[in-house]
Protein backbone atom coordinates (compact mmCIF):
# COMPACT_ATOMS: atom_id res chain seq x y z
CA UNK A 1 0.00 0.00 0.00
CA UNK A 2 1.56 3.71 -1.32
CA UNK A 3 2.02 5.93 1.73
CA UNK A 4 0.28 8.94 1.36
CA UNK A 5 1.35 12.07 3.00
CA UNK A 6 -1.01 13.49 6.14
CA UNK A 7 -1.77 16.72 4.08
CA UNK A 8 -3.37 14.62 1.11
CA UNK A 9 -4.67 12.20 2.88
CA UNK A 10 -6.84 15.19 4.64
CA UNK A 11 -8.58 16.06 1.21
CA UNK A 12 -8.54 12.39 -0.23
CA UNK A 13 -12.19 10.25 -0.14
CA UNK A 14 -13.27 8.75 2.84
CA UNK A 15 -16.15 6.49 4.31
CA UNK A 16 -18.85 8.32 6.35
CA UNK A 17 -21.01 6.06 8.74
CA UNK A 18 -24.10 7.99 9.72
CA UNK A 19 -24.81 8.30 13.65
CA UNK A 20 -27.59 9.52 15.49
CA UNK A 21 -27.59 12.63 17.33
CA UNK A 22 -27.73 11.29 20.84
CA UNK A 23 -27.25 7.58 22.09
CA UNK A 24 -28.24 6.01 25.25
CA UNK A 25 -26.57 8.24 28.50
CA UNK A 26 -26.59 11.65 26.07
CA UNK A 27 -29.09 14.16 26.08
CA UNK A 28 -31.76 14.16 23.87
CA UNK A 29 -31.02 16.61 20.59
CA UNK A 30 -33.87 17.12 18.26
CA UNK A 31 -32.16 20.63 17.23
CA UNK A 32 -30.88 19.35 13.50
CA UNK A 33 -35.29 18.87 12.96
CA UNK A 34 -36.92 22.17 11.25
CA UNK A 35 -40.46 22.31 12.32
CA UNK A 36 -42.49 24.74 10.02
CA UNK A 37 -45.47 26.54 11.59
CA UNK A 38 -48.47 25.17 10.74
CA UNK A 39 -51.09 26.23 7.90
CA UNK A 40 -48.34 27.66 5.98
CA UNK A 41 -48.28 25.46 3.15
CA UNK A 42 -51.00 26.27 0.26
CA UNK A 43 -52.81 23.43 -0.49
CA UNK A 44 -52.42 23.03 -4.13
CA UNK A 45 -54.92 21.35 -7.01
CA UNK A 46 -54.86 17.52 -6.89
CA UNK A 47 -54.01 18.01 -10.67
CA UNK A 48 -51.18 20.38 -10.28
CA UNK A 49 -47.51 18.35 -11.54
CA UNK A 50 -45.37 16.64 -9.50
CA UNK A 51 -42.72 19.14 -10.45
CA UNK A 52 -44.94 21.99 -9.27
CA UNK A 53 -45.08 20.21 -5.92
CA UNK A 54 -41.06 19.94 -5.81
CA UNK A 55 -41.10 21.95 -2.35
CA UNK A 56 -43.57 19.77 -0.82
CA UNK A 57 -41.24 17.16 -0.12
CA UNK A 58 -39.31 19.59 2.09
CA UNK A 59 -41.25 21.42 3.75
CA UNK A 60 -44.03 19.75 6.45
CA UNK A 61 -48.01 19.69 6.13
CA UNK A 62 -49.01 20.55 9.52
CA UNK A 63 -52.68 22.01 10.72
CA UNK A 64 -52.72 21.80 14.32
CA UNK A 65 -50.82 24.52 15.39
CA UNK A 66 -48.98 24.72 18.63
CA UNK A 67 -52.56 26.01 21.05
CA UNK A 68 -54.35 22.87 19.11
CA UNK A 69 -55.63 25.16 16.49
CA UNK A 70 -56.57 23.70 13.28
CA UNK A 71 -54.60 26.38 11.07
CA UNK A 72 -54.56 26.97 7.11
CA UNK A 73 -55.79 25.85 3.63
CA UNK A 74 -55.16 22.11 4.95
CA UNK A 75 -58.19 22.24 7.18
CA UNK A 76 -60.64 19.07 6.15
CA UNK A 77 -63.02 21.11 7.87
CA UNK A 78 -64.16 17.54 9.58
CA UNK A 79 -67.00 17.52 12.21
CA UNK A 80 -66.73 17.30 15.98
CA UNK A 81 -68.45 13.49 16.03
CA UNK A 82 -65.75 12.69 13.10
CA UNK A 83 -62.96 13.62 14.78
CA UNK A 84 -64.74 12.32 18.16
CA UNK A 85 -64.63 9.07 16.01
CA UNK A 86 -61.05 9.68 15.27
CA UNK A 87 -59.80 9.90 19.15
CA UNK A 88 -61.76 6.86 20.14
CA UNK A 89 -59.92 4.65 17.67
CA UNK A 90 -56.83 6.36 18.53
CA UNK A 91 -57.14 5.83 21.84
CA UNK A 92 -58.67 2.12 21.88
CA UNK A 93 -55.64 0.98 20.14
CA UNK A 94 -53.26 2.78 22.48
CA UNK A 95 -54.91 0.77 25.65
CA UNK A 96 -55.06 -2.47 23.17
CA UNK A 97 -51.08 -2.17 23.02
CA UNK A 98 -50.64 -1.76 26.27
CA UNK A 99 -52.77 -4.45 27.63
CA UNK A 100 -51.84 -7.21 25.29
CA UNK A 101 -47.91 -6.83 25.43
CA UNK A 102 -48.67 -8.55 29.07
CA UNK A 103 -49.56 -12.15 27.13
CA UNK A 104 -46.24 -11.91 25.73
CA UNK A 105 -44.32 -10.52 29.13
CA UNK A 106 -45.93 -13.28 30.65
CA UNK A 107 -45.37 -16.63 28.56
CA UNK A 108 -48.67 -16.78 26.27
CA UNK A 109 -47.89 -15.13 23.50
CA UNK A 110 -44.61 -15.47 21.69
CA UNK A 111 -44.39 -12.02 19.86
CA UNK A 112 -45.87 -8.14 19.42
CA UNK A 113 -45.63 -4.84 17.84
CA UNK A 114 -46.76 -1.99 19.27
CA UNK A 115 -47.99 0.85 17.29
CA UNK A 116 -47.23 3.88 20.39
CA UNK A 117 -46.91 6.89 18.79
CA UNK A 118 -47.99 5.80 15.43
CA UNK A 119 -51.93 6.19 15.50
CA UNK A 120 -52.79 8.71 13.97
CA UNK A 121 -51.13 7.55 10.98
CA UNK A 122 -53.47 4.09 10.65
CA UNK A 123 -56.35 5.26 11.90
CA UNK A 124 -56.64 9.03 9.99
CA UNK A 125 -55.47 7.39 6.76
CA UNK A 126 -58.18 3.93 7.21
CA UNK A 127 -61.01 6.85 7.97
CA UNK A 128 -59.95 8.96 4.63
CA UNK A 129 -60.70 6.00 2.44
CA UNK A 130 -63.43 3.84 1.19
CA UNK A 131 -64.06 0.33 2.65
CA UNK A 132 -63.12 -0.81 -0.85
CA UNK A 133 -59.57 0.36 -0.84
CA UNK A 134 -57.29 -2.34 -0.69
CA UNK A 135 -54.80 -1.92 1.94
CA UNK A 136 -51.09 -3.03 1.86
CA UNK A 137 -50.21 -2.42 5.80
CA UNK A 138 -47.02 -3.32 7.72
CA UNK A 139 -47.53 -4.81 11.12
CA UNK A 140 -47.71 -2.05 13.01
CA UNK A 141 -50.55 -1.31 11.47
CA UNK A 142 -53.51 -2.92 13.80
CA UNK A 143 -55.23 0.52 13.79
CA UNK A 144 -56.58 -0.60 10.84
CA UNK A 145 -58.12 -3.09 11.90
CA UNK A 146 -60.03 -2.32 14.85
CA UNK A 147 -60.85 1.44 12.55
CA UNK A 148 -62.98 -0.74 10.24
CA UNK A 149 -64.29 -2.96 13.02
CA UNK A 150 -62.83 -6.23 13.44
CA UNK A 151 -63.90 -7.92 16.40
CA UNK A 152 -61.29 -7.49 19.17
CA UNK A 153 -61.62 -10.69 19.99
CA UNK A 154 -60.32 -12.30 16.54
CA UNK A 155 -57.17 -9.67 16.33
CA UNK A 156 -55.99 -11.18 19.62
CA UNK A 157 -56.49 -14.87 18.48
CA UNK A 158 -54.11 -13.73 15.64
CA UNK A 159 -51.83 -12.82 18.04
CA UNK A 160 -51.87 -16.44 20.29
CA UNK A 161 -52.13 -18.47 17.35
CA UNK A 162 -54.99 -20.69 19.11
CA UNK A 163 -57.95 -22.35 17.49
CA UNK A 164 -59.83 -19.25 16.74
CA UNK A 165 -56.76 -17.81 14.48
CA UNK A 166 -57.70 -16.87 11.29
CA UNK A 167 -54.57 -17.73 9.60
CA UNK A 168 -54.94 -21.27 10.67
CA UNK A 169 -51.23 -20.33 12.45
CA UNK A 170 -49.44 -19.96 9.25
CA UNK A 171 -48.49 -16.58 9.75
CA UNK A 172 -46.57 -14.93 12.63
CA UNK A 173 -48.43 -12.69 15.18
CA UNK A 174 -49.18 -9.62 14.35
CA UNK A 175 -48.38 -10.73 10.82
CA UNK A 176 -52.42 -10.25 10.01
CA UNK A 177 -54.62 -10.42 6.84
CA UNK A 178 -57.82 -9.99 6.99
CA UNK A 179 -59.90 -10.04 2.60
CA UNK A 180 -63.04 -8.99 4.50
CA UNK A 181 -61.41 -5.73 5.66
CA UNK A 182 -59.47 -5.43 2.41
CA UNK A 183 -55.99 -5.63 4.83
CA UNK A 184 -53.53 -7.82 2.59
CA UNK A 185 -51.45 -9.79 4.04
CA UNK A 186 -48.55 -8.19 6.07
CA UNK A 187 -44.90 -9.73 5.26
CA UNK A 188 -41.69 -9.22 7.29
CA UNK A 189 -40.27 -8.42 4.22
CA UNK A 190 -42.20 -4.96 4.04
CA UNK A 191 -40.82 -3.60 0.62
CA UNK A 192 -42.90 -6.19 -1.08
CA UNK A 193 -45.70 -4.31 -0.24
CA UNK A 194 -45.10 -1.76 -2.81
CA UNK A 195 -44.67 -4.13 -6.05
CA UNK A 196 -47.74 -5.77 -4.84
CA UNK A 197 -49.80 -2.47 -3.77
CA UNK A 198 -49.07 -0.97 -7.04
CA UNK A 199 -50.05 -4.34 -9.12
CA UNK A 200 -52.81 -4.64 -7.36
CA UNK A 201 -53.90 -1.00 -8.10
CA UNK A 202 -52.91 -1.13 -11.66
CA UNK A 203 -55.25 -4.17 -11.78
CA UNK A 204 -57.99 -2.43 -10.30
CA UNK A 205 -57.65 0.82 -12.70
CA UNK A 206 -57.49 -1.95 -15.66
CA UNK A 207 -60.98 -3.42 -14.72
CA UNK A 208 -62.38 0.15 -15.33
CA UNK A 209 -62.54 0.68 -11.26
CA UNK A 210 -62.04 3.42 -9.06
CA UNK A 211 -61.15 1.67 -6.15
CA UNK A 212 -57.65 2.66 -5.15
CA UNK A 213 -54.60 0.78 -3.18
CA UNK A 214 -52.48 2.45 -0.27
CA UNK A 215 -49.04 1.07 1.03
CA UNK A 216 -47.06 1.31 4.04
CA UNK A 217 -43.22 1.15 4.62
CA UNK A 218 -40.62 1.86 7.10
CA UNK A 219 -38.17 4.22 6.54
CA UNK A 220 -35.29 1.64 6.82
CA UNK A 221 -37.25 -0.34 4.22
CA UNK A 222 -36.90 2.71 2.00
CA UNK A 223 -33.23 1.40 1.21
CA UNK A 224 -34.31 -1.59 0.22
CA UNK A 225 -34.89 -2.48 -4.14
CA UNK A 226 -38.39 -3.75 -3.54
CA UNK A 227 -39.44 0.17 -3.06
CA UNK A 228 -37.51 1.37 -6.28
CA UNK A 229 -39.41 -1.30 -7.95
CA UNK A 230 -43.18 -0.41 -6.55
CA UNK A 231 -42.29 3.27 -7.75
CA UNK A 232 -40.44 2.54 -10.79
CA UNK A 233 -44.02 0.73 -11.61
CA UNK A 234 -46.04 3.36 -9.94
CA UNK A 235 -44.70 5.90 -11.82
CA UNK A 236 -44.56 4.64 -15.41
CA UNK A 237 -48.17 2.74 -15.57
CA UNK A 238 -50.06 5.64 -13.86
CA UNK A 239 -50.94 3.31 -11.17
CA UNK A 240 -53.77 5.13 -8.64
CA UNK A 241 -52.07 4.02 -5.50
CA UNK A 242 -50.75 5.69 -2.50
CA UNK A 243 -46.87 5.06 -1.21
CA UNK A 244 -46.65 5.86 2.07
CA UNK A 245 -43.11 5.95 4.01
CA UNK A 246 -43.56 6.08 7.94
CA UNK A 247 -40.24 8.04 8.95
CA UNK A 248 -40.62 7.04 12.65
CA UNK A 249 -36.82 7.27 12.88
CA UNK A 250 -35.83 4.34 13.73
CA UNK A 251 -35.81 0.77 12.08
CA UNK A 252 -35.34 -2.02 14.23
CA UNK A 253 -32.45 -0.16 15.67
CA UNK A 254 -30.81 1.58 13.15
CA UNK A 255 -31.86 5.38 12.86
CA UNK A 256 -32.86 6.76 9.76
CA UNK A 257 -30.11 8.22 8.73
CA UNK A 258 -28.69 4.75 7.75
CA UNK A 259 -31.57 4.59 4.87
CA UNK A 260 -30.08 8.50 4.04
CA UNK A 261 -32.89 10.26 5.89
CA UNK A 262 -29.97 12.63 7.33
CA UNK A 263 -29.36 13.65 3.51
CA UNK A 264 -32.42 14.24 2.23
CA UNK A 265 -36.15 13.39 2.95
CA UNK A 266 -38.06 10.72 2.39
CA UNK A 267 -40.78 12.49 0.60
CA UNK A 268 -38.08 13.51 -1.99
CA UNK A 269 -37.90 9.84 -3.11
CA UNK A 270 -40.79 10.28 -5.32
CA UNK A 271 -39.16 13.01 -7.21
CA UNK A 272 -36.93 11.27 -9.18
CA UNK A 273 -39.63 8.89 -10.16
CA UNK A 274 -41.80 11.80 -11.46
CA UNK A 275 -44.03 11.25 -8.65
CA UNK A 276 -45.51 14.04 -6.27
CA UNK A 277 -44.03 13.69 -2.65
CA UNK A 278 -46.13 15.09 0.31
CA UNK A 279 -43.93 15.54 3.64
CA UNK A 280 -46.42 15.13 6.72
CA UNK A 281 -46.65 15.90 10.37
CA UNK A 282 -47.22 11.88 11.13
CA UNK A 283 -48.71 13.16 14.94
CA UNK A 284 -51.20 15.56 13.56
CA UNK A 285 -54.82 13.59 12.89
CA UNK A 286 -56.23 16.52 10.63
CA UNK A 287 -53.02 16.78 8.45
CA UNK A 288 -52.64 12.79 7.98
CA UNK A 289 -56.23 13.22 6.98
CA UNK A 290 -56.45 15.79 4.67
CA UNK A 291 -53.01 14.38 2.86
CA UNK A 292 -54.63 11.02 2.59
CA UNK A 293 -58.02 12.28 1.16
CA UNK A 294 -56.01 14.47 -1.43
CA UNK A 295 -53.59 12.06 -2.93
CA UNK A 296 -56.76 9.86 -3.26
CA UNK A 297 -58.80 12.13 -5.00
CA UNK A 298 -55.84 12.66 -7.16
CA UNK A 299 -55.74 8.38 -7.69
CA UNK A 300 -59.75 8.14 -8.08
CA UNK A 301 -58.99 11.45 -11.16
CA UNK A 302 -56.65 8.73 -12.77
CA UNK A 303 -54.11 11.20 -11.79
CA UNK A 304 -51.34 8.84 -10.79
CA UNK A 305 -49.58 8.06 -7.09
CA UNK A 306 -48.71 9.89 -4.54
CA UNK A 307 -45.46 9.40 -2.00
CA UNK A 308 -46.36 10.57 1.77
CA UNK A 309 -43.94 10.93 3.90
CA UNK A 310 -45.34 10.79 7.49
CA UNK A 311 -42.86 12.20 10.07
CA UNK A 312 -43.75 10.92 13.73
CA UNK A 313 -41.37 8.74 15.91
CA UNK A 314 -41.66 5.29 17.17
CA UNK A 315 -42.25 5.73 21.15
CA UNK A 316 -41.92 1.79 21.56
CA UNK A 317 -39.91 -0.70 20.67
CA UNK A 318 -39.69 -2.44 17.66
CA UNK A 319 -41.14 -5.60 18.84
CA UNK A 320 -40.86 -7.44 22.13
CA UNK A 321 -37.63 -8.47 20.89
CA UNK A 322 -36.04 -5.00 21.22
CA UNK A 323 -34.80 -2.96 23.78
CA UNK A 324 -34.61 0.48 22.45
CA UNK A 325 -32.89 1.89 25.75
CA UNK A 326 -29.47 0.12 23.99
CA UNK A 327 -29.40 2.21 21.20
CA UNK A 328 -31.18 5.44 22.28
CA UNK A 329 -31.59 7.82 25.50
CA UNK A 330 -34.69 6.37 27.61
CA UNK A 331 -36.50 9.57 27.48
CA UNK A 332 -36.26 10.35 23.95
CA UNK A 333 -39.77 9.59 22.56
CA UNK A 334 -41.27 11.81 25.27
CA UNK A 335 -39.50 14.78 24.22
CA UNK A 336 -40.46 14.47 20.80
CA UNK A 337 -40.82 18.25 18.95
CA UNK A 338 -44.18 17.29 17.82
CA UNK A 339 -46.01 15.41 20.54
CA UNK A 340 -48.54 12.84 20.85
CA UNK A 341 -51.13 12.46 18.45
CA UNK A 342 -53.63 11.38 21.02
CA UNK A 343 -53.07 14.13 23.03
CA UNK A 344 -52.60 16.61 20.14
CA UNK A 345 -56.36 15.49 19.10
CA UNK A 346 -57.71 15.25 22.75
CA UNK A 347 -56.93 18.85 23.26
CA UNK A 348 -58.20 19.98 19.69
CA UNK A 349 -61.83 18.69 20.99
CA UNK A 350 -61.25 20.28 24.65
CA UNK A 351 -60.22 23.36 22.47
CA UNK A 352 -63.66 22.94 20.50
CA UNK A 353 -65.52 22.16 23.41
CA UNK A 354 -66.38 18.39 22.65
CA UNK A 355 -64.69 16.51 24.58
CA UNK A 356 -63.29 17.15 28.17
CA UNK A 357 -60.30 15.40 30.58
CA UNK A 358 -63.30 13.68 32.97
CA UNK A 359 -64.53 12.26 29.91
CA UNK A 360 -61.02 10.90 28.27
CA UNK A 361 -60.33 9.42 31.87
CA UNK A 362 -63.62 7.67 31.62
CA UNK A 363 -62.84 6.31 27.82
CA UNK A 364 -59.71 4.87 29.03
CA UNK A 365 -61.44 2.85 32.01
CA UNK A 366 -63.74 1.68 29.44
CA UNK A 367 -61.48 0.88 26.87
CA UNK A 368 -59.49 -1.32 29.74
CA UNK A 369 -62.25 -3.06 30.61
CA UNK A 370 -63.44 -3.96 26.86
CA UNK A 371 -59.68 -4.88 26.13
CA UNK A 372 -59.39 -7.40 29.15
CA UNK A 373 -62.99 -8.66 28.57
CA UNK A 374 -61.35 -9.48 25.38
CA UNK A 375 -58.42 -11.35 25.66
CA UNK A 376 -60.16 -12.97 28.51
CA UNK A 377 -62.51 -14.64 25.86
CA UNK A 378 -59.66 -15.16 23.43
CA UNK A 379 -57.19 -16.89 26.10
CA UNK A 380 -60.13 -19.71 26.34
CA UNK A 381 -59.61 -20.18 22.73
CA UNK A 382 -55.66 -21.69 23.77
CA UNK A 383 -52.89 -19.81 24.12
CA UNK A 384 -49.05 -20.44 23.30
CA UNK A 385 -49.17 -22.86 25.59
CA UNK A 386 -52.56 -23.98 26.55
CA UNK A 387 -55.24 -25.97 25.08
CA UNK A 388 -56.89 -26.22 22.77
CA UNK A 389 -54.25 -26.08 20.06
CA UNK A 390 -54.49 -25.76 16.21
CA UNK A 391 -54.71 -29.10 14.04
CA UNK A 392 -50.94 -29.84 12.36
CA UNK A 393 -53.51 -30.91 9.92
CA UNK A 394 -54.03 -27.06 9.26
CA UNK A 395 -50.79 -26.78 7.75
CA UNK A 396 -51.92 -28.49 5.01
CA UNK A 397 -54.44 -26.02 4.24
CA UNK A 398 -55.12 -22.54 2.57
CA UNK A 399 -51.40 -23.34 0.72
CA UNK A 400 -52.45 -25.02 -2.89
CA UNK A 401 -55.59 -24.68 -4.67
CA UNK A 402 -55.27 -28.62 -4.61
CA UNK A 403 -53.30 -30.27 -2.24
CA UNK A 404 -50.68 -32.48 -4.22
CA UNK A 405 -50.84 -36.13 -3.83
CA UNK A 406 -47.28 -36.54 -1.63
CA UNK A 407 -48.64 -33.75 0.27
CA UNK A 408 -51.81 -35.91 0.90
CA UNK A 409 -49.48 -38.97 1.78
CA UNK A 410 -47.31 -36.89 4.01
CA UNK A 411 -50.48 -35.95 6.20
CA UNK A 412 -51.50 -39.75 6.26
CA UNK A 413 -48.38 -40.71 7.67
CA UNK A 414 -48.99 -38.24 10.57
CA UNK A 415 -52.30 -39.28 11.19
CA UNK A 416 -54.64 -36.66 9.69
Amino acid sequence: MTNIPSDQRKNAPRIDVPSPKARPGDAVDFSHIEIPAAGILAKPPTDASAKDLFDYSYSLIRVLDDDGKAVGDWDPKLDKDFLLKGLKHMVKIRVFDDQIISLQRTGRMSFYVKSSGEEAVSVAQTMALRKSDMLFPTYRQQGILLTKGCPMVDIVCQCLSNSKDNLKGHQLPTLYSWKEYSFFTVSGNLGTQYPQAVGWAMASAYKGGDDIAMAWVGDGTTAEGDVHYGLTFASVYNAPVILNITNNQWAISSFQGIAGGMNTTFASKGIGYGLPGLRVDGNDFLAVYSATRWAAERARKGLGATVIELFTYRAAGHSTSDDPTKYRPIDEAEKWPLGDPITRLKDHLIGLGAWSEEQHEMLLKDYKKEVREAIKEAESYGTLNTEPKLSPALMFEDVFEEIPEHLIQQRRVLGY
